[in-house]
């Protein structure tokens, strides 16, 4: 991968979460990344960046609260750099409340793209900050759980979480 969407990437650290290993990249002020490594596509950690667990510590006490049911909102600082396009799908996203779904096309109307189902795909695919910004809760048409970077069971459970049908932590 190359350094370009991680050029403002300053600070990393990793988290633990129920759903496996998270990575978390920020500049020191806001949360610009958060990846899911053991997926099919981990982000290296780079030398140039410095572990800190402090700079990040607000996004990690969010995550905990989430992932035992008792967080259904992020308010951590992000920031996420992306097309036009895509920084109006990973809006949407952001505005499908906690416990529910889209399809791709329900976003792509919401966005005012109708017909741009598959654009809307993609960009979901390149949502730099998973579970912040819950690409997870787009779904197929037909109610399949299709398309996710960290893999279908991950998507599941965190529906699961989100609906109430079990606890993660």
């Amino acid at each position: 991968m190359g350094m370009g969407r991680f050029s403002n990437i300053e600070v990393f650290c990793e988290y633990a979460s129920p759903i496996g290993g998270l990575l978390l990249l920020g500049d020191g002020k806001v949360l610009r990344g958060l990846y899911m490594q053991d997926g099919p596509r981990p982000v290296e950690v780079q030398p140039a960046w410095k572990r800190s667990n402090e700079a990040l510590v607000g996004v990690r006490a969010q995550l905990d609260e989430y992932f035992a049911g008792a967080r259904t909102e992020f308010s951590v600082p992000l920031r996420q750099e992306g097309t036009t396009f895509e920084l109006g799908v990973w809006q949407a996203l952001r505005e499908i409340p906690y416990g529910e779904t889209r399809s791709y096309g329900e976003i792509a109307a919401a966005i005012g793209q109708p017909g741009e189902a598959r654009a809307v795909g993609t960009a979901n695919g390149r949502n730099p900050v998973s579970v912040i910004v819950p690409c997870h809760r787009v779904i197929g048409a037909d109610g399949s759980l299709t398309g996710f970077g960290g893999g279908l069971e991950r998507k599941r459970a965190l529906l699961e979480l989100e609906s109430g049908v079990f606890q993660l932590a």
